[in-house]
């Protein structure tokens, strides 16, 4: 087996093995770049954040240091300090808890136990945007480290990551910070990092090896012959155990993720597709099972009803959704629509009118005597983002490059098993009934990202091989990058101006 497919970069010197010392500073070399990755990215999103009030986690954290699942609510603004009466994400609980209103907020916690010491410590002041902000430049780091598992030149690892910090929905999400956007950056990083460890741990499954069919090497001796290579051993392996650990910990932060558990049965280590998925799925239950046990206890349900309550008051409060409250919210009548916002949506073109999806603005542009327009003239604007979402190919046209890896589907493990868990997020997401409103690009999107990136890294590396072939494919990677962080840069400055 050739461990070198998982390696970044080019491949061994003339000699046939690498020196101590040359690996040692390649090492030193890839620590450095991930380091200044998020430097850079931290500084990017921090200069271009805005403020905004919902902080439902710190509210959350506070609960929990006072002993309780719920949120005091509501809590109306004092001075100095904004309260959440106009939080519309919580279910009021039906009697007051020790004399104070209550109410249940419907994410699942693992952000809000993260915001627990820093709650200890400040309060209700806590500034939990700059602490996602914070995390959310680590997933940069992360991304660059596990792109680093990957046979793939250098220029392409360190591409595909800027694509992923400033072409891409993430941008956004990282400067902007608030409740729903917490719950991303989280799962984009610990999802980044079992995909990391299962890559580093099985580094043939980035080559062309077939799809195991059978239950060879169950037992963790691969190629194994005879009646016990076929038993499905019930040895755990401890890698992919914590691989699993950490996808389940993604799960509790957004649920959805939970839908790429078929790549950590086809990637990762064990040796074979039933110790892989066993390992992993028994790490992967330990939180998801905590989250139930959570959601158990402080509601009486298994899914919690807040969900429910959410859906049908935006449904019958807000009709210009197009949400129907007598459907369910998992939903596949919801598909149509839904593919329209992500694949087909684009911005207003040479608006006359500034509208929002309610229909609560509408006034007019550019009645100044010259007309004008300008990219961000908020007056009498060229283009402006539609507040329900926007196509992924206009927002990150780099997503192309997954194409050329998508050949190897079928052969490749890694792009088998990266490709199925983004469909299926994808899908799943699209029958919800909210699209993630209100927001620039397509946020859901960060809920198949980790796992969208492996296969652009693999199809740009394609690409730049087939280059030697074509010279017209050469810069064509490089000019999709690059368009794509230049309209993620225009979304995220039109947030700002439209005070999304």
């Amino acid at each position: 087996m050739n461990r070198s497919v998982a390696q970044g970069g080019p491949g061994p010197p003339r000699g046939g093995q690498d020196t101590v010392a040359d690996g040692a500073a390649r090492r030193r070399s890839a620590i450095v770049a991930g380091v200044l990755l998020a430097v850079v990215a931290f500084g990017i999103y921090s200069a271009t954040q805005v403020e905004r009030y919902y902080d439902h986690f710190v509210w959350q954290a506070a609960a929990f240091l006072e002993g309780h699942a719920a949120i005091r609510y509501p809590v109306p603004s004092a001075a100095g300090q904004a309260g959440n009466a106009f939080f519309q994400d919580v279910l009021p609980v039906s009697a007051s808890v020790d004399g104070v209103p209550r109410g249940l907020i419907p994410f699942p916690p693992l952000p809000a136990l993260i915001l627990v010491p820093f709650v200890a410590v400040w309060g209700l002041t806590t500034d939990d945007q700059r602490i996602f902000t914070l995390i959310a430049a680590v997933d940069v780091a992360a991304c660059w480290w596990m792109l680093g598992r990957l046979r793939i030149p250098g220029v392409v690892r360190l591409l595909t990551t800027i694509f992923f910090a400033f072409g891409t929905v993430f941008w956004y999400t990282a400067q902007l910070a608030t409740t729903w956007y917490q719950a991303h950056i989280v799962a984009v990083g610990l999802a980044l990092l079992a995909l990391g460890l299962a890559i580093d741990a099985d580094p043939a499954a980035a080559n062309d090896e077939p799809i195991p069919d059978d239950d060879h090497g169950a037992d963790g001796a691969d190629g194994a012959a005879g009646p016990a290579s076929r038993r499905l051993s019930l040895a755990i392996d401890p890698r992919q155990f914590v691989i699993g650990l950490l996808f389940g910990l993604a799960c509790t932060a957004r649920l959805t993720v939970i839908f790429a558990a078929p790549l950590f049965m086809l990637v990762g280590a064990g040796g074979s597709w039933w110790r892989r998925s066993w390992s992993a799925g028994l790490g992967a239950a330990i939180p998801v099972a905590s989250l139930l046990a959570f959601n158990m206890a402080s509601t009486g349900q298994v899914f919690h009803p807040a969900y429910d309550h959410l859906y049908q008051l935006e449904a019958r409060g807000y009709p210009g959704l197009g949400y129907e409250p007598d459907w369910s919210v998992e939903d596949p009548r919801y598909l149509p629509q839904n593919l329209r916002i992500m694949f087909l949506s684009i911005p207003e073109i040479l608006p006359d009118r500034l509208r929002d999806t309610l229909g609560t603005i509408d006034q007019p542009l550019c009645t100044r005597s010259d007309d004008r327009r300008g990219l961000f003239d908020i007056d009498c604007p060229l283009a402006l983002p539609r507040d329900i979402g926007m196509s992924v190919l206009l927002t990150s046209p780099a997503f192309l490059l997954l194409l050329p890896a998508l050949r190897r589907y079928g052969r490749s493990r890694l792009v088998s098993g990266a490709a199925l868990a983004v469909l299926l997020i994808v899908v799943v997401n699209l029958m919800h009934f909210s699209q993630g409103w209100v927001q620039f690009g397509y946020r859901f999107m960060n809920d198949a990202l980790p796992f969208v990136l492996p296969l652009v890294a693999l199809g740009f590396a394609s690409l730049i091989g087939a280059a030697r072939r074509s010279a017209w494919t050469r810069p064509l990677g490089l000019v999709l990058v690059v368009v794509s962080i230049a309209v993620n840069a225009w979304g995220v400055v039109w947030g700002r101006l439209l005070g999304w």
